[in-house]
């Protein structure tokens, strides 16, 4: 798959590279994932429900359960379920209406779905590229990687959101999942996310949500549901107060629109913007911090660069971001999914589901 008019082969060192990475660049091995469309004028509680019924309820409520079990400690659980009448009220809508009803659809706790999109916000380790080519065309693109790979590449979902009869954005998300890590709104912008910090710690969280700070992946639903370009999205994504620190990765509309954005709960750390004009025409980031060095024992960071390089701007397309985002180790066993996508060519926006092996 390639962006109408902007493909090109990928270069020779570059399928070099690709020849010695194990796994699929993009095949039958590499499904795509079913596409919903969720109605934003439909009631919150209405929202999600025809998605939830095209699945097993009994599969769903097994998935919840072994999340929750393995990433929630029990104090965390109990505290959450003696707090979650304050919770609610502090929560924003239409979040907390959506959730309200996916936990009725599943006959579950309101605590448990609460506690499920909460345990999705943690430890995603992730690698998002944004990057212009040579005629000043800007592709975003991303690889999700998580535990749970078995229950959550079956719950991989691309969901478009319609708003007077037009989609408003698109994302990739789970099912049941309300945030988005990864979205793009058309002829604006794109947007991806990436854990930083190696994690959080539950009592801030729960903290941050009485102080009423945004979840990470909600504050990157509504910037696409907000935002009119792409300025406003940076500027909402580095202000807005959060539950957690985290690095937005942004792609717009036109040359130099390109920016990673590193934050912490309170606002930015750092704004990395692509500097086409000497030479920093893609910006690559990981789960660490871009001016300190990443760990040898987990450094996309390095071979994702060789990957670009190898490929040349003159060469980039959606096409060959995806095949960057195929090198081992940037795709790895633990990547759930792959998006490429850009705003000027919203039509384009791919996900495939990744199989490792």
């Amino acid at each position: 798959m390639r962006a109408a008019g902007l493909g090109a082969r990928p270069s020779l060192a570059l399928l070099l590279l690709l020849a010695g990475a194990r796994g699929s660049t993009g095949s039958a091995f590499d499904p795509v994932p079913p596409r919903f469309n969720v109605s934003l004028d439909a009631a919150p509680e209405l929202r999600w429900v025809p998605v939830l019924r095209r699945y097993d309820l009994d599969f769903l409520r097994a998935a919840v359960a072994r999340v929750v079990e393995e990433r929630v400690p029990r104090y965390i659980y109990s505290v959450v379920g003696k707090l979650m009448g304050m919770l609610e009220r502090f929560l924003p809508q239409p979040f907390t209406a959506e959730i309200r009803s996916v936990c009725e659809v599943l006959n579950l706790p309101l605590t448990d779905c609460l506690l499920i999109n909460l345990a999705y916000e943690s430890t995603a380790f992730c690698t998002s590229i944004v990057a212009q080519d040579s005629k000043g065309h800007i592709f975003h693109g991303r690889n999700l990687d998580y535990g749970f790979q078995s229950i959550l590449r079956n719950l991989t979902v691309d969901v478009q959101f319609i708003k007077n009869g037009q989609i408003a954005f698109t994302g990739t998300t789970f099912v049941g999942y309300v945030g988005l890590w990864t979205g793009q709104s058309p002829y604006k912008f794109t947007i991806s996310g990436n854990e930083r910090g190696g994690g959080w710690q539950w009592e801030h969280v729960i903290k941050g949500l009485i102080y009423r700070h945004s979840m990470v992946s909600w504050l990157i639903r509504s910037t696409l549901s907000e935002s009119n370009n792409f300025a406003a999205a940076v500027y909402k994504l580095a202000k807005t107060p959060l539950i957690a620190d985290v690095y937005y990765i942004v792609g717009g509309m036109f040359p130099g629109e390109g920016v990673v954005i590193t934050r912490n709960r309170d606002g930015p750390v750092d704004i990395w913007t692509l500097d086409p004009s000497n030479g920093a025409w893609f910006r690559v980031e990981t789960n660490y911090d871009h001016w300190k060095p990443v760990p040898e024992e987990d450094d996309r960071r390095t071979p994702a660069i060789k990957a670009l390089n190898a490929t040349g701007k003159a060469n980039l397309s959606l096409e060959t971001l995806f095949q960057v985002l195929s090198v081992v180790p940037v795709y790895n066993n633990c990547t759930i999914y792959t998006t490429v996508m850009s705003a000027a060519y919203p039509d384009k926006y791919m996900t495939r589901i990744r199989h490792w092996g």
